[in-house]
C-alpha cells in the first residue's frame, strides 16, 4: 500500500508540475511576444540611423509568388517584375518556412481552441457528419484539381530582397555590422580566404596519413569543441595513423560570416567541400559529428556514398515526422516547445520563434564576449577552459539565425531520405551516441535513427547531457573511437 501511495504521489506532483509549467510558459511567451515585436522597431530604427537602410525581417506577413520555373514574380507599381531566383549554390527547397512562419502562442492556441470547439460541436450533432465528409471530399477534389495545374507558390518577401542582392550582385551590408562583434577573432576571415571555411588539421600529412577523419560541430560551437577535447586524449599510433581535421562551419568560429547568405544546407556542405575534401585531397574518410553538425554529415555521406569508411552521429536531431504534419513547423516545435522548463528547451525556444529577443542576445553576450570571457576567467581564476564560451560566441546572429532554421528545421523532409540511402547504398559501420540525460535531443532521436538503418549500434551513454557526452569523458570517448576506426573494414 506504502509502494503505491507514492506512486500516486509522485504521479499528482509531476501533473501539478506540468499544469504549473503550461501556465507560466504560456504567461512568459505570450510576453515575448510582445517584446519581439517591440525589439523589431528598435532594430529597424537603429539599422536605418547607423546604415543608412532598412534591414529586411522576417516579421513581414508579405509574400511574393515563385513559379516552378525558379524565377520570383515581384509586385511592383500595380504589376509585376520577373526576377530569376537559382544560383549555383541556392535553390528554393533549401530555405525553410519557419523562417517567417511563426505564429506567436496566444494566436496558435486560440486557433487549436476553436478547432477542438469544433469538433465537439460537430461529433454532438451527428447530422453534420454527413455535411463535413461532403465538404472534406470537395477540398480533395480543390486540392487535386489545384495540384495539377498551379505552378506558383508563396514565399517570404524578405527571402526575395535577400536574394535579389545576392543574385543581383548588389553591395553586401557592412562586415562587420554594427550589431556584430569586430574583435580581430570575429573578423580573421575578412582578410585571409574568405571563400574557405577555417580548418584546423592535426596528424601525418597527406601522403603520410593512412585515412582522414572530418569532425563537424554542431550548433553555435567551433571546432574547439574537437580540438580541445578529444584531439588530444588519442593515442600516439591514431596520431600516427590518422590525420584529424575539424573545421569552423560557415558562420562560426573563425570561419566567413557572410552578412549576405542563407546559411543552407547546400552552402554549409559546398563549403565543406571546397574547404577540407577538395584542398586536402580527401577521398575517403571517416566522418564524426555532433548534433547539427549530423545532418551535415548524413548529406555528405549520401553525397559520396563510396568514399565514407564510418559514420559517428552524437546525439542527431532527427524527429521522424508524422504523417500529415508539415516537417518543417513539426521539428520547430520539438526542438523549440516554448516552455520554461527544462532551461535548455527555454533557451532553445527563444533562439527559435524570437528572431529580434535571438538578436538583442547577440548584441549583449557575442558582440561584448571579450568582456564576458575577462568575468569568466576573473570568477574562475582560470581554473576553468573557456573553449566552450568561444564557440558559444563567435557567430553572428544572421548566421545563427539562418542556419538554425534552414538546417536543424529545413532538413525535416530530407532526413528519412538520407537515412534510407545510407541503409540501402552505403556499407559503412554507423555508430550512434546519445547521452540519457540530454534534455535537447532526447535518446528518442537516436532509437528512431537506428530504426531507420538497423544496422546502426545505439550506444546510450548514463548521467551525460547534450555536451558531457564529449564534454569530461573526452579520454573514453577517444578510445571508442579508435574502436570504431580500427573495426573497419577495407
Amino acid at each position: 500500500m506504502g509502494t503505491g501511495g507514492d506512486a500516486a504521489t509522485r504521479s499528482a506532483l509531476c501533473l501539478a508540475g506540468r499544469v504549473v509549467n503550461d501556465v507560466l510558459s504560456f504567461f512568459v511567451f505570450s510576453i515575448l511576444d510582445l517584446v519581439d515585436v517591440i525589439l523589431c522597431i528598435v532594430f529597424k530604427l537603429i539599422d536605418y540611423a547607423v546604415e543608412a537602410e532598412w534591414n529586411p525581417c522576417y516579421c513581414s506577413s508579405a509574400t511574393d509568388k515563385v513559379t516552378s520555373s525558379g524565377k520570383i514574380l515581384v509586385s511592383e507599381n500595380g504589376g509585376s517584375k520577373v526576377v530569376c531566383l537559382f544560383s549555383r549554390k541556392l535553390q528554393l527547397e533549401d530555405i525553410s518556412d519557419t523562417l517567417y512562419s511563426r505564429p506567436s502562442l496566444v494566436s496558435e492556441v486560440s486557433k487549436c481552441t476553436v478547432r477542438e470547439l469544433r469538433r465537439l460541436k460537430m461529433e454532438r450533432a451527428a447530422g453534420m457528419v454527413a455535411v463535413a465528409r461532403r465538404r472534406a471530399a470537395a477540398v480533395r477534389s480543390a486540392a487535386a484539381a489545384n495540384g495539377s495545374t498551379t505552378t506558383t507558390f508563396t514565399i517570404n518577401s524578405t527571402i526575395v530582397e535577400m536574394l535579389q542582392g545576392k543574385i543581383g550582385g548588389q553591395q553586401s551590408l557592412p562586415v562587420p555590422r554594427w550589431s556584430d562583434c569586430d574583435c580581430g577573432t570575429c573578423t580573421s576571415w575578412t582578410s585571409s580566404a574568405k571563400d574557405s571555411l577555417f580548418v584546423r588539421a592535426e596528424g601525418p600529412k597527406d601522403r603520410e596519413a593512412k585515412e582522414d577523419v572530418l569532425f563537424i560541430h554542431g550548433f553555435i560551437s567551433s571546432s574547439l569543441f574537437w580540438t580541445e577535447t578529444v584531439f588530444p586524449n588519442f593515442s600516439e599510433e591514431a596520431k600516427s595513423r590518422y590525420r584529424l581535421i575539424a573545421v569552423d562551419l560557415l558562420g562560426f568560429g573563425r570561419s566567413p560570416k557572410p552578412t549576405d547568405s542563407l546559411y543552407t544546407l547546400r552552402e554549409h556542405v559546398d563549403m565543406i567541400e571546397r574547404s577540407v575534401l577538395e584542398p586536402y585531397k580527401v577521398k575517403q574518410f571517416h566522418i564524426v559529428a555532433h548534433s547539427l553538425g549530423c545532418i551535415l554529415a548524413l548529406a555528405l555521406a549520401v553525397k559520396y556514398p563510396g568514399a565514407v569508411k564510418s559514420l559517428t552521429l552524437l546525439a542527431p536531431p532527427y524527429f521522424p515526422v508524422p504523417k500529415g504534419e508539415q516537417g518543417t513547423q513539426f521539428v520547430l516545435r520539438k526542438v523549440a516547445p516554448r516552455r520554461l522548463w527544462p532551461p535548455i528547451s527555454f533557451g532553445a525556444s527563444v533562439a527559435c520563434w524570437y528572431e529580434h529577443i535571438s538578436r538583442m542576445a547577440c548584441v549583449v553576450l557575442c558582440k561584448n564576449h571579450r568582456l564576458w570571457e575577462f568575468a569568466v576567467k576573473q570568477i574562475t581564476r582560470n581554473r576553468v577552459r573557456t573553449f566552450l564560451m568561444d564557440g558559444f560566441f563567435c557567430h553572428t546572429h544572421n548566421a545563427a539565425w539562418h542556419t538554425l532554421h534552414n538546417i536543424i528545421c529545413g532538413s525535416a523532409g530530407k532526413m528519412d531520405g538520407y537515412l534510407d540511402a545510407v541503409r540501402s547504398q552505403l556499407s559503412c559501420d554507423v555508430t550512434v551516441f546519445h547521452g540519457r540525460d540530454d534534455e535537447l535531443l532526447p535518446v528518442e532521436c537516436s532509437l528512431a535513427v537506428q530504426s531507420k538503418i538497423p544496422r546502426a549500434q545505439v550506444k546510450v551513454i548514463e548521467k551525460k547531457d547534450h555536451l558531457t557526452i564529449v564534454v569530461g569523458r573526452q579520454k573514453a570517448f577517444a578510445g571508442e573511437l579508435e574502436e570504431i576506426w580500427g573495426n573497419t573494414k577495407g
